[in-house]
């Protein structure tokens, strides 16, 4: 399934599937067609996942690739946002409060046994308790009863054992009662952290985490630490996205670089991103086997408000965010150093998902020297004159934020640098541990296309992805009502006011909307990207 993505940090500069159903779009896949192998492999560029491959603790892309092929959900969308029932038959509330979900009978996880409507609920009460340490738990937080099994306190223990809003009702079906209506709920279902998980599962969830066994497309061959991960199609799978290959080889790199002169020499198949150095030629190179095409993602600078340079002595004054984000000359940037495969971002919410809002920031977005001094100044000054921007290095990042610095010193006289972390893993660290020193570069794909995605997800306080620990009791408060509306319609438009709102907030610097730049080698055909970024697995097809 090829639908929303585990809460997921994007970790390249020029990448980085909404679903199977959702994809179309990509005409270049059809370079060199030829005669098919219905058992070929083909392989991948990715990275080493930061974690164990567990569904409700898989938040960013290295591992929420593999999870897509391993894991099936309940729904998916089409390419419109419309909602498409996968391993759901239907998934239906009259109220917005009480969901009722009946799944399609015959479904099988990868050992054989049966997916019911237990493998979901004894998954989700699992992954919801606070014991279990799923980095993904705020996910179940709508569900009534979520306090109890993971209470907000520090140190505190839970006081059930299985969400109150949860009920089997029968083998095949399955209620769920939020705390209150969310009229986009069944959005939400199509994110990895949803999966169904077999009984062998709980007898070694470590274990698990090495070896997963789903109800997707795929399943698990083989994992060798930071070189590869071997998945293999799952012949009795149910779905309609069945593979058309045999199976896929997903290949560690530790630079975009190195990944792609591996493409041009057919030692691996499909590339997520191309590296800055390479933008200029990749099309010249690849021809028709050469991707650029939008897709649902966004880049920004996040503020670790943690940090004593925005703490002390006083929390930092929004207008000194507002100032440094109109000192980045976005346009000449994406035109140069990004080769045209960025478009300057004017919001927090990506293009093509519900609600998205053009010029969303107003004037914040836009490069102006004077003003941005003017701001700064007002706001009481950058402590200390000095900025730091945090970053992957395998990720094709240091050539924008080098620009990105250079921009702010240049109109601001305020100094940045950039603080570059050897690899995604090791980024992704330094954020969960508090250890950014003062702002990082945050990549956000959706996880299901709506709106509030892109802000409830980022900027409420305690969200899974708001690892900059911003919070702001008024917004919450705008959070919430918008979560509450009557009706899906309403809770977008409530979302798109919030974002408005956020530039007197700036939790973030909006910088560019995410494209695919990538590529494909003569062996493979039918290579789609979908709205998260991420190739279709299971639509490639491997010539004879």
């Amino acid at each position: 399934m090829r639908g929303a993505k585990s809460a997921k940090w994007v970790t390249g500069a020029i990448v980085v599937a909404l679903a199977a159903t959702a994809c179309g779009g990509n005409d270049k896949g059809a370079a060199g067609k030829g005669e098919v192998d219905p058992n070929g492999i083909y392989s991948v560029e990715v990275g080493e996942p930061e974690k164990l491959l567990q569904p409700a603790d898989t938040m960013e892309s290295n591992g929420s690739i593999v999870m897509s092929g391993l894991f099936s959900q309940l729904v998916d969308y089409d390419a419109d946002g419309k909602l498409v029932m996968v391993n759901a038959e239907s998934v239906d509330s009259k109220d917005s409060k009480l969901w009722t979900v009946k799944l399609k009978p015959g479904w099988t996880f990868h050992d054989g046994t049966k997916v019911t409507a237990d493998s979901y609920v004894k998954a989700w009460n699992w992954a919801a308790n606070i014991n279990n340490k799923q980095g993904n738990a705020s996910w179940f937080a709508d569900i009534k009863g979520y306090e109890a099994l993971h209470p907000e306190a520090e140190g505190a223990k839970p006081t059930a054992e299985a969400l109150e809003g949860l009920k089997v009702v029968d083998e095949n079906t399955f209620t769920i009662e939020l705390a209150n209506a969310v009229p986009y709920f069944a959005y939400k279902l199509g994110y990895e952290v949803f999966s169904p998980l077999p009984e062998s599962f709980y007898k070694d969830p470590k274990a698990a985490g090495e070896k997963p066994v789903g109800n997707g497309p795929y399943k698990f061959k083989s994992w060798e630490h930071k070189k590869q991960i071997e998945l293999t199609r799952f012949d009795d799978y149910k779905g309609e996205n069945k593979a058309k290959n045999g199976g896929v080889i997903l290949k560690n790199y530790s630079t975009l670089e190195t990944a792609y002169e591996d493409l041009k020499s057919g030692n691996v198949d499909v590339l997520r991103q191309i590296g800055p150095k390479d933008l200029p030629v990749y099309r010249n190179d690849l021809g028709d086997r050469a991707v650029d095409q939008a897709y649902s993602a966004v880049q920004t600078l996040a503020i670790a408000f943690y940090a004593d340079q925005w703490k002390t002595p006083k929390p930092v004054d929004p207008k000194v965010i507002q100032g440094l984000s109109m000192a980045i000359d976005r346009d000449t940037i994406t035109k140069t150093v990004l080769q045209g495969t960025r478009e300057p971002a004017t919001g927090w919410v990506a293009k093509g998902v519900l609600g998205y809002t053009p010029n969303a920031t107003g004037d914040v977005t836009k490069f102006n020297p004077a003003k941005a001094k003017e701001l700064i100044t007002a706001g009481g000054g950058v402590p200390n004159n000095e900025i730091s921007i945090q970053f992957n290095s395998d990720g094709g990042h240091k050539e924008w934020v080098d620009a990105v610095c250079n921009s702010i010193t240049q109109a601001t006289g305020v100094k940045c640098t950039g603080d570059a972390k050897p690899d995604f893993q090791a980024d992704l660290q330094a954020r969960k541990s508090k250890q950014v020193k003062s702002i990082y570069r945050s990549g956000w794909v959706l996880d299901y296309p709506v709106n509030a995605n892109f802000i409830s997800d980022l900027f409420r306080t305690g969200a899974g992805g708001n690892q900059g620990g911003f919070s702001n009791a008024d917004l919450d408060a705008k959070i919430a009502a918008a979560d509450t509306a009557p009706s899906l319609d309403e809770s977008v438009k409530a979302y798109q006011q919030v974002e408005k709102d956020l530039v007197n907030y700036m939790p973030s610097i909006p910088l560019w909307y995410y494209k695919v730049n990538a590529g494909f080698s003569e062996k493979v055909q039918n290579v789609k990207y979908a709205q998260d970024g991420d190739p279709i697995l299971e639509g490639v097809e491997v010539k004879k």
